[in-house]
């Protein structure tokens, strides 16, 4: 009769080995970039650790390449309570006016429908969570160029997702974490239109 002995115990993964992610690698680029424009380090020096930063797999590896570096400051959006938008009878909406954003939104359309516009705003975090419910009128959200969402986390509902985002993500630049729920008149997200960008461009100039 064969002895049987109990399989071993996986071993914990310590931090430093868990894999990074782009939002990681991202942050760390930043940091960076801001280390080089303080005088911290050289440009020679940032070209090498920028290299590294963006093959870098673990949080190990991104560590080393800021551990002479002071930690950057807290983000006071990180502070913001959750913006929370209802449509209601007669609808409601944020922007396209300047506006600091924190890191997490609600939008609930209601009857009204709820318009979501974040070209003029003034965003500090990698990553922001919007919680938008298209229910009877629907949800739209507009995101400037550059900027990429995240919606898998989204129910489409009755009325269904239109993600017209493209993945072209630029350096620095906030993720958007899209869940929810579509309900009956669905959300939208897109970047801005022709006309939109119009007046962004017109806006510019003055």
């Amino acid at each position: 009769m064969t002895a049987q002995f109990p399989e071993p115990t996986p071993r914990p993964v310590p931090a430093g080995e868990l894999r990074a992610s782009h939002d990681d690698r991202e942050a760390v680029v930043e940091q960076l970039r801001d280390a080089a424009a303080e005088g911290r380090i050289d440009l020679d020096e940032l070209d090498s650790r920028l290299e590294q930063a963006l093959t870098s797999k673990t949080y190990a590896e991104l560590a080393v390449l800021t551990a002479d570096l002071p930690k950057p400051p807290a983000s006071a959006a990180q502070d913001l309570p959750p913006l929370v938008l209802k449509g209601g009878m007669y609808g409601a909406s944020r922007g396209p006016g300047r506006w600091e954003v924190p890191g997490h939104v609600v939008a609930r359309a209601g009857l009204g429908g709820v318009s979501l516009d974040f070209t003029r705003a003034e965003c500090r975090l990698a990553q922001v969570v919007v919680e938008a419910y298209g229910e009877t009128s629907g949800v739209t959200i507009v995101i400037p160029d550059g900027w990429a969402a995240d919606t898998t986390g989204m129910a489409p509902g009755f009325g269904g997702l239109k993600d017209k985002t493209t993945s072209d993500r630029l350096p620095g630049t906030p993720l958007i974490r899209l869940t929810g729920s579509g309900g009956m008149a669905g959300v939208v997200i897109r970047h801005p239109n022709k006309r939109e960008r119009r007046k962004l461009a017109g806006d510019a100039r003055h």
